[in-house]
């Protein structure tokens, strides 16, 4: 069972700015929950109306990591995927396809680690020979 880290008990908020509970000890998950967990469920935190209301903490191999807690009573239902959404999506997909250097349209996205297509010099095909 892995240990419970006390120094991110902080449930008034003094340390942290906002309330903060170690990760496995916050509060109850029917009136709070994370980004994940409102996803799950169908719901999203609401914007203005639903502030980060807390956080849980926990060490990671980087340092500190936090995952903040909104009230899902105050949660709003996702909004649906409209054709226009979708539109949308396929347009910037599209745009990932064409490679700047020679400006052909591949049938994958251009690689951010190279920012050109696998055939131009300097894309994977030349990083892996």
């Amino acid at each position: 069972m892995p240990r419970t880290d006390l120094r991110f008990l902080d449930p008034e908020g003094e340390r942290f700015g906002i309330p903060t509970w170690p990760w496995r000890m916050g509060p109850s998950p029917e009136e709070w929950a994370t980004l994940r967990q409102l996803k799950a469920r169908g719901l999203r935190p609401g914007g203005r109306s639903n502030p980060v209301g807390g956080q849980l903490g926990w060490q990671s191999g980087d340092g500190p990591r936090f995952a903040y807690l909104y009230r899902v009573e105050l949660a709003l239902p996702k909004r649906p995927m409209t054709e226009a959404r979708w539109a949308s999506i396929r347009k910037a997909t599209q745009a990932r396809q064409i490679c700047p250097a020679c400006e052909k349209k591949q049938d994958y996205e251009i690689p951010k680690r190279y920012g050109v297509c696998n055939d131009c010099p300097g894309g994977a095909n030349e990083a892996t020979a």
